[in-house]
């Protein structure tokens, strides 16, 4: 699923900053208490040094063989090259103030009197908890964490919002923007040098493809209107010829074959350039059409076709449906779907015309196979029932109510008819 940039950005932001604390965390932990140790171990090499020079101003100062107030003890030792070394470590010693164990840093060292007796002189003194230490730090570093993660998200928020503003008004723009429409995207200006890059090569896109889409339309338009004229005479003259007695019965056949394909793409032609017109949203004006006379209406006119198809009608409710819509291609849009109910029924089928104040349903019988609907709007689908069709009348229904969206047309397959339903769109 996807998720918006601030939320992605903020994510690694937040474990980056965890991961990065932790290790900063640590490395402050070593750096800390190795300063702390240094210093403490200053202080008892400090305190050596003076214990010692007591020793030979006073030499009762041996005499101190347990840890007391001063915090060091002597004690008898054996002459040693190394005597006067300085060993540092920590050790557990019971504090009777808290009444437990707690680290003390201890200085192990010697030194010869002046009479030449080696002794061994121990200095200790208190030093962090470092697993108080450690658990302090880590609170502290915890609440330092979410402050900042906190802070960083707030800000990265406000400042991603502000940022990607013209990013957010250039999509709105590129949703809003209908193809053959050049007005419809509106550019932004912006302040950032990758938006306004964005929105620059965005309206470049644009115009080119609006030249290709015009050079389109007039080269779909000319071609249909130059075709017309040609396709006109040349049926005309088959007429003429299929009206001449002289000819035998053979050569009229195949000028009825051929008149019968001319006659096709004469059709084909009409429905490109109805289709051309309605992409480029050349029905502008708009009445008040009532769907359900118009239905009525085209049965009569089709009612040569049905008796022959030997139909059986049958008309569901008187609603009226009315809407304001252009009238050509509402009867475009309804003449299409009765020659679709009608050409592609059963001998004898059933014509359903269900009519309701916001719905019209036109059924037909079928054979018991449904269509599938995600390719019967497609152009040039030919399902396997004719043939000789051209594939273009349900998509020109198609497009009419995606150029002109105040209604809808949608099928389904129920008790072995097929039906087509047109809608009032919510829109």
């Amino acid at each position: 699923m996807a998720i918006s940039l601030k939320t992605y950005t903020n994510r690694y932001l937040v474990i980056a900053i965890l991961a990065i604390m932790a290790i900063w965390a640590l490395l402050f932990y070593a750096v800390l208490m190795d300063e702390v140790y240094d210093n403490i171990d200053d202080g008892l090499k400090n305190q050596k040094i003076e214990i010692i020079r007591e020793a030979y101003a006073d030499p009762d100062i041996v005499n101190t063989t347990t840890f007391g107030i001063n915090q060091f003890r002597i004690i008898p030792g054996t002459a040693d090259e190394n005597i006067d070394k300085n060993y540092f470590y920590n050790k557990e010693m019971y504090m009777p103030y808290d009444e437990e164990d707690e680290p003390y840093r201890i200085l192990r060292t010697g030194f010869y009197t002046k009479d030449g007796k080696p002794y061994q002189l121990e200095i200790r003194t208190s030093t962090v908890e470092e697993d108080d230490f450690l658990i302090n730090l880590a609170f502290s570093l915890a609440v330092l964490y979410v402050v900042i993660a906190l802070s960083i998200i707030v800000i990265n928020y406000v400042g991603l919002t502000k940022a990607l503003r013209p990013f957010k008004l250039i999509m709105n723009g590129l949703g809003n923007y209908r193809f053959g429409d050049s007005k419809s995207f509106i550019p932004i200006e912006s302040q950032v040098k990758e938006f306004d890059n964005l929105n620059k090569h965005i309206v470049q896109m644009i115009d080119q493809n609006e030249q290709i889409f015009e050079q389109q339309k007039r080269f779909i338009e000319n071609a249909s209107h130059e075709l017309q004229t040609p396709l006109a005479v040349t049926v005309s003259k088959l007429d003429l010829l299929m009206d001449d007695q002289l000819l035998p019965e053979e050569p009229l056949s195949k000028i009825a074959e051929a008149k019968q394909s001319l006659l096709r793409l004469v059709g084909l032609n009409k429905s490109l350039l109805t289709l051309s017109r309605i992409d480029n949203k050349q029905y502008h004006e708009e009445e008040v059409v009532n769907f359900s006379e118009l239905v009525m209406g085209l049965l009569d006119d089709f009612s040569d076709l049905i008796q022959f198809r030997e139909l059986q009608i049958e008309v569901e409710g008187d609603g009226q449906f009315v809407t304001k819509y252009n009238g050509d291609l509402a009867s475009i849009l309804i003449s299409n779907l009765l020659r679709n109910a009608i050409k592609y029924n059963t001998k004898g089928g059933i014509l359903r015309i269900r009519l309701q104040r916001d719905r019209i349903e036109i059924a037909n019988s079928s054979l018991g196979e449904a269509l599938n609907p995600d390719y019967i709007f497609e152009r040039f689908h030919k399902g396997s029932q004719d043939s000789q069709s051209n594939g273009l009348g349900l998509s020109i229904i198609r497009s009419i109510v995606d150029n002109y969206p105040t209604i809808s047309v949608s099928y389904t397959y129920d008790e072995d008819l097929h039906v087509f339903s047109v809608n009032k769109a919510s829109i």
